[in-house]
């Protein structure tokens, strides 16, 4: 018998939301950065801060000496604009955990300011943040809330203000394109390299499937950094454009994918690249576009909905509006999922001991509140009661429950807070908040259809993989005593695979 390929190690899966048949998916669609090209986060982010950061001080903002923290935000945070906080709420939108520019907020605090308050991402005033692009913008605007607040800020100015002053920074670094040309000029210094995802993606073409590039970036970075990124690992006389079939850059996403735009070709001259308007018709091979819509490529294509899949790293910009608006297969990529994978399975041990010891304290919880509505029926003289123990034995038991409990919350205390700053200190885990899902998580399993951690994940699932999503589980579902586990064991009994 033939030895089988060994499949990937647990953090480089593909994780399933909603059954998925890849041999019916006729065409493949990609963003670039951080899907198709993976950066050195703490490098993009810091220099983007940088650039930010450099900026202001140019236009008079004492804040020179401010440095980036990779520490002090993860995605899928959420910017309070109009308090100056940074927040993780659960999936139902409230607030598990605040602060007040870099500063932890207090539980009393905490509670005062948002314990009314449900996150509607519809409201200007929540910023979520989609993507790992948004890390640098995060961290600059909590530090610059301290500084404002310390009066050291040009005013008068309120949190949205210095917010929106932020963003436009923000975008005219972008603009200017001075960083993008650093990139370009030292891309070993920002880009991981991964030669398994041209590999992937040579499968699924060699399998008949339709690759596109659909990025909002422009055609004078995307060439040179998909050349860097690819040709190197093709066979030999092949370049990365050979390897797809369209070939869209500035495509305005999410606008993409709802709205109308010009089409124009990009027309290489003399090391120049021009425009020329897209006649009608369809598209030329080997020919990179401008613009344009999904509308238009779905006519080009002869394809629509569930036969396209999409793969992108923006929650919103790729896979929420391809989603919503087209129906369109999803696929989101999550790099920060293989240290999480990976922090949750060395965790393992002690969150077995967390749950051993949730099941004697709420067997201790259960006799205790036992104990006291028989306590309170007596005094009360009402209902049925058992007379086992005496009074003085009913309120000596319960004294002795209550040291038991202390005792037991003692040592669950600093279990429980570990579990809480895995992957992060501050924040802990990106799909979690407390023992709930994290808003993150709820919009993943929304909207992605799939999520992994890396493109070239595909590669150990093969273009002809059945991905099925496991059974739902509802808090009613058989499960350890205490309710579902922080981190819930696989279950290897086979689960009943969701219909489709």
């Amino acid at each position: 018998m033939r030895s089988q390929t060994p499949g990937p190690p647990p953090e480089r899966g593909l994780f399933c939301n909603r059954t998925l048949n890849l041999r019916a998916i006729k065409a493949v669609g990609y963003d670039m950065d951080y899907t198709l090209i993976h950066y050195r986060v703490e490098a993009w982010e810091r220099r983007a801060y940088e650039h930010i950061r450099d900026r202001l001080v140019a236009q008079g903002w004492p804040v020179g000496d401010l440095q980036f923290d990779p520490a002090l935000a993860i995605r899928g945070l959420i910017i309070d604009t109009e308090k100056g906080n940074l927040l993780k709420a659960n999936r139902f939108g409230f607030v598990k955990k605040a602060l007040h520019g870099t500063r932890s907020m207090d539980f009393i605090t905490q509670r005062d300011e948002y314990s009314h308050t449900v996150i509607d991402l519809h409201e200007r005033r929540w910023v979520f943040l989609n993507t790992l692009f948004s890390l640098s913008e995060a961290c600059l605007y909590s530090q610059l809330v301290d500084r404002l607040d310390a009066g050291q800020l040009p005013g008068p100015m309120g949190y949205a203000d210095l917010y929106e002053h932020v963003r436009k920074n923000l975008d005219a670094t972008h603009m200017q394109g001075q960083l993008k040309a650093e990139i370009i000029a030292d891309p070993e210094r920002y880009v991981l390299d991964d030669p398994e995802t041209p590999l992937a993606l040579l499968d699924q073409k060699n399998a008949g499937k339709k690759l596109l590039l659909i990025t909002n970036s422009e055609w004078a970075y995307t060439e040179p950094m998909m050349h860097f990124a690819f040709d190197k690992h093709l066979p030999e006389g092949m370049t990365w454009r050979q390897l797809f079939d369209v070939v869209i850059v500035s495509a305005r996403k999410p606008e993409f994918f709802t709205t109308r735009s010009a089409l124009f070709e990009v027309v290489e001259t003399q090391g120049e690249a021009l425009l020329r308007p897209h006649s009608a018709g369809p598209f030329k091979v080997g020919t990179p576009y401008f613009g344009g819509s999904a509308l238009e490529l779905e006519r080009h294509l002869g394809m629509s909905g569930d036969e396209i899949l999409y793969v992108g790293d923006h929650m919103f910009g790729d896979v929420h509006v391809s989603k919503s608006a087209l129906r369109w297969r999803t696929a989101l990529i999550l790099r920060e999922l293989e240290d999480e994978v990976r922090a949750i399975a060395a965790f393992r041990p002690t969150e077995a001991r967390l749950a051993e010891r949730m099941v004697l304290k709420e067997k201790l919880e259960w006799e205790s509140c036992q104990l006291r509505l028989e306590l309170q029926r007596r005094r009360a003289n009402y209902g049925p009661r058992t007379d086992v123990l005496t009074e003085s034995e009913l309120v000596a038991r319960l004294g002795e429950l209550r040291e038991s409990l202390e005792g037991l919350d003692t040592e669950l205390g600093p279990m429980a807070r570990a579990a809480t700053e895995l992957s992060n200190p501050i924040w802990g885990l990106l799909t979690r908040a407390g023992n709930d899902k994290s808003h993150l998580a709820r919009q993943v399993e929304r909207y992605a259809d799939i999520y992994t951690s890396r493109v070239s994940n595909f590669l150990f699932a093969t273009p002809f993989v059945y991905l099925r999503s496991p059974r739902g589980s509802l808090p009613h579902d058989p499960s350890l005593p205490g309710g579902t586990p922080v981190f819930p064991a696989t279950d290897t009994g086979g689960g009943m695979a969701e219909a489709e």
